[in-house]
């Protein structure tokens, strides 16, 4: 799984939304503070509106603004929203798997399933407020290290 420039610019956009909430931001003033071309946003913008996470005013005074509360934003469903799947491989995919056809005995398929977990595990237990609140940290246990999140079921 790889990131794009389109779901990093979105988190981005999502972060400053959150940090101005309740308020209109234009287009200009969201590339400005986040450094993404006003081209770029208007897309990208347009389509987390119809994903359901932003709201637009229109006129002299419009823009943007959320449309959840930072807390009803899941960091793993905006990531599978704009990207795709979380797996590094199609054959460990879940909702896209792609047969290979060296897959019967493969020693690797445990690995990428380890990996789509472990960062589906960390993605879908942070909210947009937990980035908000930098409530995202390591804390290095005897064999394991924990992303630490709001506690969520």
């Amino acid at each position: 799984m790889k990131v794009s420039s389109k779901g990093e610019y979105a988190l981005r956009a999502l972060l400053l939304l959150g940090q101005n909430q309740g308020k209109v931001m234009s287009i200009q003033e969201i590339s400005e503070k986040t450094l993404v071309t006003v081209h770029y946003l208007e897309q990208l913008l347009l389509q987390l509106k119809k994903l359901g996470y932003l709201q637009s005013k229109r006129g002299a005074k419009g823009g943007y603004l959320l449309y959840k509360s930072p807390d009803e934003i899941n960091i793993g469903e905006v990531i599978r929203d704009l990207e795709g799947p979380l797996s590094p491989m199609g054959c460990a995919s879940i909702t896209k798997y792609e047969a290979c056809p060296l897959e019967e005995g493969c020693q690797l398929k445990p690995l990428w399933s380890l990996v789509r977990d472990t960062i589906a595990y960390v993605l879908e237990r942070t909210s947009l407020e937990d980035l908000l609140e930098n409530r995202i940290s390591l804390v290095e246990g005897e064999d394991l290290l924990v992303i630490k999140t709001t506690n969520r079921s």
